[in-house]
């Protein structure tokens, strides 16, 4: 016998001119060696790609939230003024996204988009109630109660969905010679983004 004991190492069981291939009873392997993507590759890459818009556009979401509510705490009695005036809502109860002024009592919509907004207000019955819900200096929706003696106290408010370009301003104005009740946290003013828009 040669000095080759095992067949398996045996020159002769090799095609060194074709590459590492066996004998007719070993398995064949084949490797590609084209740079080009496989099928695999490219499912791969497009699903990469996919996750990766997903991903983008769910932060992007998480930088348009806005949602804000806040309450007019003056102590008591607010008004009546000889003017009708912008109410400022200055206890700030949630503020995601900083879109309100306490100071002015304004939101600005920082994207465009579709709002929610409502307001609530509580009065006394010795004067009249008017609230004036305003984007851009247009009225939108309104709620009031008139001046009477039988009715010890008044309630009431509104809501309304709108459409704001960025920079839009919605306020709530107070009527010349009407008052609201300002503790307690009973007249409040509140909205959020419900759908941005570009």
């Amino acid at each position: 016998m040669g000095p080759f004991k095992n067949s398996l190492m045996d020159p002769k069981n090799y095609s060194f001119e074709r590459g590492a291939e066996t004998s007719d009873t070993q398995p064949v392997c084949h490797f590609k060696t084209s740079e080009e993507p496989t099928e695999m590759e490219e499912k791969l890459s497009a699903l990469k790609c996919s996750l990766k818009g997903q991903i983008d556009e769910l932060r992007g979401k998480e930088k348009q939230k806005v949602i804000f509510s806040a309450a007019l705490q003056r102590g008591g009695p607010h008004g009546p003024f000889n003017t009708s005036t912008t109410v400022i809502y200055n206890n700030v109860i949630t503020n995601i996204g900083e879109a309100y002024n306490p100071s002015t009592g304004i939101f600005v919509a920082p994207v465009a988009g579709v709002y929610y907004f409502t307001f609530f207000y509580h009065a006394g019955g010795e004067h009249g109630s008017h609230l004036l819900l305003c984007k851009n200096g247009d009225v939108i929706v309104e709620s009031s109660d008139h001046r009477t003696g039988a009715d010890g106290a008044d309630n009431g408010g509104n809501a309304t969905f709108l459409q704001l370009n960025k920079g839009d301003q919605v306020y709530v104005l107070m009527v010349a010679y009407c008052h609201l009740w300002a503790a307690s946290s009973r007249t409040t003013f509140s909205g959020f983004l419900v759908s941005p828009m570009k």
